[in-house]
């Protein structure tokens, strides 16, 4: 844990970005029922201009006493908002990041995953992919030619950054098939209508899956090196989901 003294010898920013984490850390303790430092933590407070912790009412020795654990947790947790508020984040901003403010990449699960994205047209739209595709152990995702760039404006928006996490790269269509053949056919997954249901289908535990435009859906060159096709069941008279949507539920499972 960082000292009082470490904390205060770094810049403003970065400290009260640091002390939102650590807000945040207890306030999900708490929560969980486990025992919070309140010592430290009244320690740390004034160095975001806080009030301190009232401790009257709070057994240190137990969380099972005193304040309870999740009153105190709400009440850490409006802390941490506080300050990312005051460093101009968005409220529902609690990732894990480094003392740069930076994504801090060693919280990411890493699976032997790729995403493949044909020709999906709206930057929101690959900007949301990227951001579930970080959240779900996506190792690198390739972008078929025509597909927006995740660097527009708007992909960057909705990809809250993890487009500087995961390796990305356009290629041609006839690279993408070259690339698809060096695998498993099993080991190769489209997201389509008229596929298995994806709660019944048993997903391998590496390789490819695909995702295709959100007009035309996948190309018919790179659906020829699909050998496994899933559709996700929907009981709605709304015949499909919004890309990023349908990407979120299939990678989810996948993971």
């Amino acid at each position: 844990m960082i000292t009082k003294k470490k904390l205060s010898t770094l810049k403003e920013r970065t400290r009260l970005r640091k002390i939102s984490m650590i807000l945040h850390e207890a306030a999900v303790a708490s929560k969980n029922g486990q025992e919070v430092d309140l010592e430290y933590i009244n320690d740390i407070l004034p160095l975001a201009d806080f009030p301190l912790v009232d401790l009257s009412s709070v057994d240190l020795s137990s969380v099972d006493s005193g304040l309870e654990p999740d009153a105190l947790a709400f009440r850490l947790e409006d802390m941490s908002q506080n300050l990312l508020a005051r460093l101009g984040a968005e409220p529902s901003d609690w990732d894990f990041r480094d003392e740069s403010g930076n994504l801090d990449v060693s919280h990411r699960v890493v699976q032997d995953k790729i995403l493949v994205l044909d020709r999906i047209r709206s930057p929101y739209n690959v900007g949301a992919i990227f951001r579930s595709a970080e959240a779900f152990g996506i190792s690198r995702i390739i972008l078929v030619e025509g597909t927006a760039s995740p660097d527009h404006m708007r992909a960057l928006r909705t990809s809250r950054g993890t487009t500087s996490v995961i390796p990305w790269s356009f290629m041609p269509e006839a690279d993408v098939v070259s690339f698809l053949s060096t695998f498993d056919p099993a080991e190769v997954i489209a997201l389509e209508l008229g596929g298995v249901s994806i709660n019944e289908f048993s997903f391998p535990p590496r390789g490819v899956a695909v995702l295709g435009s959100e007009e035309f859906g996948i190309s018919p060159a790179v659906l020829a090196c699909c050998k496994s096709r899933v559709s996700i069941p929907m009981g709605g008279a709304k015949g499909s989901l919004n890309v990023s949507v349908a990407a979120g539920i299939l990678l989810h499972r996948w993971f």
